[in-house]
């Protein structure tokens, strides 16, 4: 099975895309391991700094920087809030661009459960219980397979 290439792309022979390709600016924007355990903490429902640090285990420079990033970039919005006796800082929620990773964050998770050791947790769907899978499906709301999928340049 493979996925089937039309257009310019089927034509491109051994020629890097680059950043043409939205799956490498894709993961310049949030392809390294800080970035994508900052998104799980957040969607798990953390907002704050220092539960970020905590929750993921790397440092407040690194955190600092990751997120600054991901505001930057629109993934993510600060909001402020304030502590009383404390001096205002900031919480960060996610953007719509943000929430629309939520298939990526958990075809990630259900692929590390699957394919690697150790198991993860459960994903159901609060209204019925049932188990959420995350699954490739067109417009029509067809199920789609691997080979099924035709990938075409833009003109």
């Amino acid at each position: 099975m493979t996925v089937r290439l039309t257009g310019r792309l089927a034509q491109r022979g051994d020629v890097a895309l680059g950043d043409r390709c939205p799956i490498d600016r894709t993961l310049q924007v949030i392809g390294n391991r800080t970035t994508l355990l900052l998104l799980r903490e957040i969607f798990y429902g953390a907002s704050r700094f220092d539960s970020l640090v905590k929750r993921v285990g790397v440092t407040e420079a690194v955190a600092a920087q990751r997120l600054r990033q991901l505001v930057d970039i629109g993934i993510l919005a600060k909001e402020p809030y304030r502590e009383p006796g404390q001096r205002t800082r900031h919480a960060y929620a996610l953007t719509d661009a943000g929430h629309d990773l939520l298939p990526v964050v958990l075809s990630l998770l259900q692929w590390g459960a699957t394919h690697t050791q150790g198991g993860g947790p459960t994903v159901t769907h609060a209204d019925c219980g049932e188990p959420v899978q995350v699954e490739v499906r067109c417009g029509a709301g067809h199920a789609v397979d691997e080979d099924d999928v035709v990938v075409g340049s833009r003109r």
